[in-house]
């Protein structure tokens, strides 16, 4: 197997990824003309949300001038760690409908639970704001397309927080596949493992006073609260969360679907459950398997295992092309490795170090201002965003069938244009969800 065909590619796209934010590798904040300023918020900072806070707080030319939460200690956690980056303070909000009208704003980070991801976007374009938003960016496929929609009616762009399209390596990596390096690409495997232990037994319980309640629930139809929901926890119920699938699967899924160069699936199916003996609340599987198959004979497939960590190739996160002539197999770090097609390692490419400083809630913190500086460079007009929302909409698409398939117990037949079910009106009942009155999203 030969790579000299394609290496020039590699090392041009790995220096326009590189070069796509100016010195953003260095994390360093500097004097920006006002032309060139974004002013941001954060929405969501109780834990990945104080990552994307401290990230953009260290770019230069970026301001965040917001940190929103429904949690006051989150907004106070939130605003320690802006001003730890940048040495100013911003501003603390619970109601992100407040922040989105302020007319310095220029951008919105979203951090929340997944049922607000889409509906705090859609107030956010509609408002006039740019828009990133942390994987999955919708609740639901509705939403998805909602959030397409306002894009292109608002002119906003919407960028989700698949941070891997950014990354140096993976972009060579995925670029062999695309180019040829091993043959024709026609499957993609993707994978996460982790330990998680039970949630428990909920029991209904007065709301805490750090708490607004009634706002963290937002658009979803109420609730009483209960003890083992908030926070993080919502993820294993549907009707907040969108399980494992939505949490982990759409990273590495979307490398796959992106090496393919698939868009929507013709079929899809789903098998698994809460097969972990825990007795206890967790509504979606821990154990699940989705498989989704394109047309030109082409299929992607993810396995998640919430409560096993030796996940495929001994690791917790990645995935893997298969062509013809051999694979490539991308860890959870900025390197991948390609074998032959008898399986013998014929190349194998290393991040380097400064590149995979490790953040407690990011893969790698450095990596992931790669992917902060190329939204900011998009809103100025330098650059292209590297996750636009029809990307992170496809891929987000595909752990959502999945989810359908499973909950209904069937197979799914949809439209290879489009993605929408066919011929299955209880599963396509799904493709939406109810709201609270008056909480309904609009594009």
């Amino acid at each position: 197997m030969s790579f000299k065909l394609n290496r020039r590619e590699f090392v041009r796209r790995a220096a326009l990824a590189t070069a796509a934010a100016p010195a953003v590798l260095r994390a360093v904040r500097g004097a920006a003309a006002p032309s060139n300023r974004v002013v941001l918020a954060v929405m969501g900072t109780n834990s990945r949300g104080t990552a994307l806070a401290r990230g953009f707080a260290r770019l230069e030319g970026a301001e965040v001038a917001w940190i929103c939460d429904v949690d006051e200690r989150a907004v106070a956690k939130g605003a320690a760690a802006v001003t730890e980056a940048c040495g100013k303070a911003p501003a603390g909000a619970r109601d992100v409908r407040r922040v989105v009208a302020e007319k310095e704003l220029d951008a919105l980070v979203i951090a929340a639970p997944d049922h607000w991801h889409a509906p705090a976007g859609l107030l956010a374009a509609a408002a006039g704001k740019h828009v990133y938003v942390e994987k999955p960016c919708s609740h639901n496929p509705r939403e998805g397309e909602m959030l397409v929609e306002a894009s292109a009616k608002h002119g906003r762009i919407i960028q989700m927080g698949s941070q891997r399209r950014s990354w140096p390596r993976v972009i060579e990596a995925v670029e062999a596949a695309r180019s040829g390096a091993i043959g024709r690409v026609y499957y993609g495997r993707a994978w996460y493992a982790s330990d998680r232990g039970s949630i428990g037994r909920g029991q209904e319980a007065p709301v805490p006073g750090w708490l607004d309640y009634n706002l963290w629930q937002g658009p979803a139809p109420r609730r009483l609260y209960r003890d083992n929901v908030v926070h993080y926890n919502w993820h294993w119920f549907w009707h907040w969360g969108t399980g494992e699938s939505g949490n982990n699967g759409t990273h590495a899924i979307d490398l796959c679907r992106w090496a393919l160069g698939v868009d929507y699936p013709m079929r899809v199916t789903s098998a698994g459950g809460r097969y972990h003996n825990f007795q206890d609340d967790w509504e979606t599987p821990d154990t699940q398997t989705i498989t989704c198959e394109f047309e030109g004979g082409k299929a992607i497939a993810w396995e998640g295992l919430s409560c096993n960590a030796h996940g495929p190739d001994g690791t917790g996160y990645g995935c893997s092309f298969h062509g013809e002539n051999g694979t490539i197999v991308i860890g959870g770090g900025n390197s991948y490795t390609v074998y032959d097609a008898k399986g013998k390692e014929v190349r194998k490419v290393a991040a380097r170090a400064e590149e995979e400083k490790i953040d407690r809630v990011g893969p790698a913190a450095n990596l992931d201002s790669v992917h902060f500086g190329n939204f900011l460079d998009a809103i100025r007009g330098s650059a292209r965003p590297n996750a636009p929302i029809l990307e992170g909409h496809r891929s987000t698409l595909l752990t959502q069938l999945g989810n359908i398939a499973l909950r209904t117990g069937r197979v799914l037949h949809c439209d290879p244009k489009t993605g929408r079910i066919q011929g299955d009106a209880e599963a396509a009942k799904l493709w939406g969800r109810a709201y609270e009155p008056g909480w309904e999203p609009k594009v």
